[in-house]
Order: C-alpha cells, then structure tokens, then sequence
C-alpha cells in the first residue's frame, strides 16, 4: 500500500515511534512479568537518554527531515472549537490503586507513557498501581481488527500474540484506557477511523462484557508537522467524533487531549520528544500531566 500511496507513508508508519540515539531500532514488545519480550503490564525500563521512546522501524534521513512537515501550498481545516459532548468531568484526585484493574491500549504515543511509569516503578513500585499496557508502534483500530499473523501489529500477552480483545479478557482488565487514531485517519478517514474504533470496542465489550471502556482522544502534533491528512484540526474532529460514538454506545470518553493542546490546538514544543522528526511523541513532562489528568478525571462505579 504504501508503495502505491507514497504521500501516506509517514502516516502509515507515524506511531512507530523514535530513532533511539544510537539510530538502531528497539523492540516494542515486553513480557506481564517484566521481562523484555511482551508489550504488556509494566514493561522494561528504557534508556532516559532516548527519552524512554522505543521504535518499531528506522526512518530514513528522506522520512526524518521536513519532508513530513505540512507544505506550505496545503490548506488546513478549519478548527473546530467545540468540546467534546460527553467528556468526564474533572473528579476527586485518585490514588495509583485506581488503575490496579486497569490495562492501557495505544500504538506509540502510549508505548511512550507505558516506558515512563516503567522508569518511575523501579523508585516508586505503586506508581500507577497495577496498570498494565498493550502497546504497539503503528497500531491503530483497522490493523487491530485484522488477524493474528507473525508480522501483525499485535501486541503479545504472557509471550504470546493475541488479538487485543482476546489479551484483555485474559488479563482480566476491569477498566479499559484505549487511545487509537492517527495511524488510521489518513488511511481512513475521520468516519472511517471511528467505524474501525466502533468495532473494536465492541469485540472487547464482547469478550469482556463487565470491563469499563473509556476513550482516550488522540492526541496532537506540533504545529510545524502537520501533514494534509493528519494535522489539529483533523484529530479535534476526530475526538470529537470519538465521542459521539461514545456517548451512543454507553462507554467513557477521556479528553487526555485537552491538557496537551495550547490555545491553538498544537502540541507545545515543550512536550514533544521528537521535534525533527515526526513532532508527535511525548516528553516526560507531557506524560505527567497525561497522569494527573487521568488521576482526577476517574469513574467510580
């Protein structure tokens, strides 16, 4: 596909995650127990020298520079201002044992907050409580929705590739954080993108019928690597229509975006690891406020 599309592929590959500083690609995947083959529970500790980021494929110098950037010719969508219709409100702040039951679904982006609090568990063991991760570089609803294989997307569980539904009834999750999106909407549209979403949550909701889900929105890009398809405006529109689907289906939308957007809704330059390169990965800064966010904006039920 790529080969055919070749203006999608950064989109195609955009949460792969980061060139690590020795420019070598590292495995996504970490074992329940800790070990260094399995992207699930708390995962290995990352070098801080490369920002925690672990990376699923090396980009080229031609896939690196400002060639992702947006063109100047390229007209934008409009903002869209209005907020989402159903986000959780703001809660009681939490401690860490509210994510004891808690499995956190995401392609990169995620993979980045998975290597943080794996980082701040070796000082601090109860740091996010038993929160577990199914996380993979360039997973999004659609691939996610496709079959096992040796080269799918698929994050393993206790050392054995399954599909996520298949991984969070195995867990035994209660809470569901699921953040998917920017590696589908180019490929698939904003409708596309949430119809691929729709579907996924229902065959978790039907493996796990008692499992709270709750809709992390996508998060945004710095301003200068905004791309035709994937760009602000386009990812607002998208959490916006995340949660709609949402407020259809009963499940919980959680507007993490909202505390990572400056006024303009860009990434501020700040909480962004990758600045030359794709413009969309997190700092450690960003990744707390990601945490205080979710630790008071909480659902008891």
């Amino acid at each position: 596909m790529v080969q055919h599309y070749p203006r999608l592929t950064v989109c195609c590959l955009l949460l792969a995650g980061l060139l690590l500083s020795s420019g070598c690609a590292k495995s996504s995947t970490v074992s329940s127990n800790n070990s260094a083959q399995s992207s699930v529970s708390s995962g290995p500790a990352a070098s801080s020298a490369a920002s925690s980021e672990s990376s699923a494929v090396s980009l080229s110098p031609s896939n690196s520079g400002s060639s992702n950037s947006i063109e100047s010719t390229v007209s934008l969508p409009p903002p869209v201002k209005s907020a989402p219709v159903n986000a959780v409100k703001q809660s009681a702040k939490s401690d860490y044992s509210y994510f004891d039951d808690a499995v956190f679904i995401g392609d990169s982006v995620s993979l980045k907050l998975k290597n943080y609090i794996t980082i701040k568990r070796k000082s601090q063991p109860d740091f996010m409580g038993k929160a577990q991760f199914l996380t993979a570089g360039s997973m999004g609803s659609a691939n996610a929705l496709k079959a096992v294989g040796t080269d799918s997307i698929h994050p393993a569980y206790n050392g054995q590739k399954m599909l996520l539904e298949d991984s969070v009834a195995a867990m035994g999750a209660k809470k569901v954080y699921i953040m998917l999106g920017a590696n589908d909407i180019a490929l698939y549209g904003i409708e596309g993108s949430v119809k691929n979403m729709e579907k996924l949550l229902a065959n978790i909701k039907t493996k796990s019928p008692d499992a709270m889900i709750l809709v992390q929105s996508a998060t945004p890009i710095l301003k200068e690597k905004q791309m035709k398809q994937l760009n602000n405006p386009n990812l607002i529109a998208y959490d916006n229509a995340l949660s709609k689907m949402c407020q259809e289906k009963n499940y919980y939308f959680v507007d993490v975006a909202s505390a990572l957007r400056d006024e303009d809704g860009n990434l501020p330059p700040e909480f962004c690891s990758d600045p030359n390169i794709l413009g969309i990965h997190f700092t450690d800064k960003a990744c707390e406020i990601w945490i205080q966010y979710l630790l008071t904006h909480t659902v008891k039920q």
